[in-house]
């Protein structure tokens, strides 16, 4: 910090509302005002930093103004148009712009800095003290490595969540080895290029870093399979934060070093909470290999199923109307079928008629962290409604009726009844317990896992097939009727 400045206590300010924000996106209630503290704290930050910029540089107001509406422009307009079906791959684009522009702030340092001296000795060409020395130099290396894996990494998950790539897990051969010479390498010839190097030739080892970094995201993110993209995701975004940090070590800004790491903290919580509701370590998840677009061998075909009962919207109407406790538990169908202002008019309509409505929420239903809080919360469904997995577990049964929109595994009871499966020990809300389940799905196909349901064959289910907002708008339509 730049100690009791009027600079130094608006970083300070900036830093607490960082702080108080992510602490407030802990809770649904208040995660909105959460964001909101945390933008005035980043809007604060930035403009402290255009106005008393550390380390005494000079900034270009015309590049600084262009670059400003350039990307709030572009930022703006791709949030705009994109739809929510749409939403976790924008937020895996994001995380790694993040990381590019980290990266590209340490290699616009090191090139402004090079010349005929060793880049990490103490004095530059011109006798000058270069910053922090050999630590400027290793924050140059881990400011490129770990930016550069995340714009990769990221771009890569954004395939695989947009279909653009398989949702298979793809293994290379001898990809350990190959990440480990690419890793090893790269930073390898990031700190002989900064610390022993000069010139052209300490250029050239920057660049093999950043290529080295490059080639290791996409091919660490490769063997992952669809069903773990939501933790990537928030491992990457964890990713841009450390990051960002070092970035802010290369240029001397201390509120970037720790607003950087703060989000590097909370993302990595983050991806700890998810892996614990999959039951799996990050490890696992990161050695890949597990859950795509095709079932698994000898699970989730159609052709497993023999004692399926079906319900139409009439039928699905009937068992509601009778109804005094609604669970309504959301997942990534509902987001591809856009139904959740319809899911929204049917809690209303069942809380006309003195029904208690609920919505139980898994931390990794859909495709990015939060998905399906976002999604209602778009819909305008009240918060003390959205109810996690660990408050809501025990309620099953004693519910009449649970309502599965669109979800799969996160409510397979093969997670706790077979030991063997490969989700075994994953924790799922438990809605086979309940009285009734109205399963409302296209078809018989697999979650991400690919393995077989038990729950679609179960004495006290319903598959609901069809469109999940049709489905749903005509059950609305004959409860209104009735």
């Amino acid at each position: 910090m730049e100690g009791f400045t009027p600079a130094g206590l608006l970083y300070l300010v900036a830093t607490f509302l960082f702080i108080l924000g992510i602490k407030r996106l802990s809770k649904v209630r208040t995660a909105r005002s959460g964001n909101q503290l945390a933008a005035v704290g980043m809007l604060l930050a930035i403009v402290v930093t255009l106005v008393r910029p550390e380390g005494g540089i000079d900034l270009d107001w015309t590049t600084v103004i262009a670059g400003l509406l350039l990307g709030g422009a572009v930022g703006g307009v791709m949030a705009k148009r994109v739809e929510m079906t749409g939403m976790p791959e924008l937020v895996a684009l994001f995380n790694g712009f993040g990381g590019l522009a980290s990266t590209f702030v340490a290699v616009t340092e090191f090139w402004g800095r090079f010349g005929s001296a060793t880049i990490g000795s103490p004095a530059d060409a011109a006798g000058d003290v270069v910053l922090g020395g050999g630590v400027w130099a290793i924050a140059i290396v881990l400011s490129v490595l770990i930016g550069t894996v995340t714009f990769t990494g990221s771009l890569v998950a954004m395939g695989k969540l947009s279909g653009k790539i398989s949702g298979n897990p793809v293994i290379l051969p001898a990809r350990h080895l190959l990440t480990s010479v690419l890793l090893i390498g790269g930073i390898a010839a990031g700190v002989y290029g900064t610390l022993y190097c000069e010139g052209n030739t300490a250029v050239l080892m920057v660049g093999l870093l950043a290529l080295g970094a490059g080639l290791f995201g996409i091919i660490s993110v490769l063997p992952i399979g669809g069903a773990d993209m939501p933790v990537v995701v928030s491992l990457l975004n964890s990713y841009s934060g450390l990051a960002a940090s070092m970035a802010g070590f290369v240029i001397g800004n201390s509120l970037l070093i720790v607003a950087g790491a703060l989000v590097g903290a909370a993302g990595l919580i983050l991806t700890t909470v998810m892996c614990k509701a999959m039951n799996r370590s990050l490890g696992n998840v990161l050695v890949g290999g597990f859950g795509g677009d095709a079932p698994a061998a000898g699970g989730g075909g159609a052709d497993e199923y023999t004692s399926v009962k079906s319900a139409g919207p009439e039928e699905s109407a009937m068992i509601l109307e009778s109804a005094t406790s609604v669970i309504i538990i959301p997942g990534y169908g509902m987001a591809v079928a856009q139904a959740q202002h319809v899911v929204k008019e049917l809690g209303e309509e069942l809380e006309r008629r003195g029904c208690e409505v609920r919505y139980a929420i898994h931390p990794v239903a859909g495709r990015m962290p939060g998905h399906m809080n976002v999604l209602l919360a778009e819909s305008d469904v009240p918060y003390e409604q959205l109810w996690e997995l660990e408050r809501i577990n025990g309620d099953f049964k004693t519910t009449d009726v649970t309502v599965i929109v669109g979800a799969n595994d996160v409510v397979n009871p093969e997670a706790i009844e077979n030991p063997q499966s490969p989700i075994a020990g994953m924790p799922i809300l438990n809605a086979h317990e309940s009285g009734t389940v109205l399963m409302i799905k296209r078809s018989l196909s697999p979650g991400y896992a690919g393995i077989k349901n038990p729950l679609f064959e179960r004495d006290n289910t319903y598959m609901c097939f069809g469109d999940g907002k049709a489905f749903l708008q005509d059950v609305v339509t004959e409860l209104k009727e009735s």
